[in-house]
């Protein structure tokens, strides 16, 4: 943990959430995430709302802090867990085995059956040697098999690593069945960060085409699981959480009906917006006096949590205890000694200026993907650390 010292007195800035109020009133040594356990839980709430019968299985590797999965666990949320170590995270805060999937596709054979060993039933697969591995070493198991899907309008896109072809899908559930597993259904992706809920519908409907072929092919079928891409605001407006989840829940209902089991994994969704990380300014210059950008570069960059900003694809706000100034376009940047550390070029970002070196600066929605993302040293600066108030 990071040694703060609160000074609310030096408290000025707006008081736009609890966790920037945290920020503005602390000290910290080192760039710091911090998280509101409190907004996680409202935010799950919100959720459940607009997925109503769905269950919700959070994707552990959005933030894995321990007080966030003992806050999902006391209000009845199931987990994705994408290894072991993130299996024995949620067991250690009270989850129920039969609440936790083996949500990758590529696990190892030791894995696989430690899950087992310890209770999980239900696992992740794509491809013939993943479903022989299962097999052998969790005999009898349930599975559902990994979709590849087009037509994502997604920010982060999840194509291509994890999935199988439609054209295979009958195939694999044929293969798992062969073997003794209980094959029970599909899962997919629409990418991280999909804005509009609208955009689920022709993805839906790819995955209902092999749903059907399946179902022809004289298999039974239990289990839809519509995986993630529940957004975040960032910069873009999005659809509130219950709204957004209803609208999905239509559209999956509209194609498959009320009595399939749906398990959605929102991740980004559910914690982004409930922290903001702490940053300091080292240094404001200029390239040239022609230059029309500042350079400012933050105490963090791409490698110590803001990986998703590389292609600019997660675009950050950031506040500052200057805001009553006006403003001009920067160049922001990390502090290691690699020329890929740039967060934004192609779109500057406007930041108040008298900006100088030692200024604090709040990033706000980091709850997801920045402390998981964060590097163990590179460069010999520290990994982020982490707050939950």
């Amino acid at each position: 943990m990071n040694a703060y010292v609160a000074d609310f007195s030096a408290f000025s800035a707006p008081q736009t959430s609890r966790v920037e109020e945290f920020i503005f009133s602390s000290s910290f040594d080192r760039p710091t995430l911090v998280i509101d356990r409190d907004a996680v839980a409202h935010q799950f709430r919100a959720l459940r709302a607009g997925l109503g019968r769905a269950s919700i299985h959070y994707a552990v590797k959005a933030n894995p802090a321990r007080e966030i999965i003992e806050t999902l666990v006391g209000l009845g949320s199931h987990f994705d867990a994408a290894s072991r170590g993130e299996i024995e995270l949620c067991l250690s805060q009270g989850a129920a085995p039969e609440h936790v999937s083996f949500g990758n596709t590529i696990k190892r054979a030791s894995d696989i059956a430690w899950a087992h060993s310890v209770g999980i039933d239900l696992f992740a697969a794509d491809a013939e040697e993943e479903l022989e591995k299962i097999a052998e070493h969790a005999p009898g198991a349930r599975v559902y098999i990994r979709l590849i899907v087009d037509a994502c309008e997604a920010d982060w896109p999840l194509t291509r690593k994890f999935g199988c072809a439609p054209d295979k899908a009958v195939d694999l559930v044929a293969r798992a069945t062969a073997l003794g597993l209980t094959p029970v259904g599909f899962s997919f992706h629409v990418g991280s960060q999909t804005k509009r809920a609208a955009a689920w519908a022709p993805i839906l409907d790819q995955v209902k085409s092999v749903w059907d072929a399946t179902r022809e092919a004289g298999f039974e079928l239990s289990l839809l699981n519509i995986g993630g891409g529940f957004p975040a605001f960032y910069t873009d407006a999005v659809q509130g959480p219950t709204p957004y989840a209803a609208e999905v829940m239509q559209l999956v209902e509209a194609r498959f009906g009320t009595e399939v089991e749906i398990m959605a994994e929102p991740g980004r969704g559910m914690v982004a917006e409930a922290g903001a990380i702490a940053a300091e300014v080292v240094l404001v210059s200029k390239k040239s006096e022609n230059d029309m950008h500042r350079w400012v570069y933050l105490d963090i960059g791409r490698f110590s949590g803001l990986a998703e900003t590389e292609g600019e694809a997660i675009r950050y706000q950031f506040a500052t205890l200057r805001e009553h100034e006006g403003k001009g376009p920067c160049v922001m940047a990390g502090p290691s000694c690699d020329s890929a550390d740039v967060l934004y070029e192609k779109r500057p970002v406007e930041l108040p200026l008298g900006l100088r070196a030692g200024d604090k600066v709040v990033i706000r929605s980091c709850g997801a993907y920045t402390s998981t993302y964060s590097s163990v040293g590179f460069n010999g600066f520290p990994p982020l650390d982490v707050v939950v108030i």
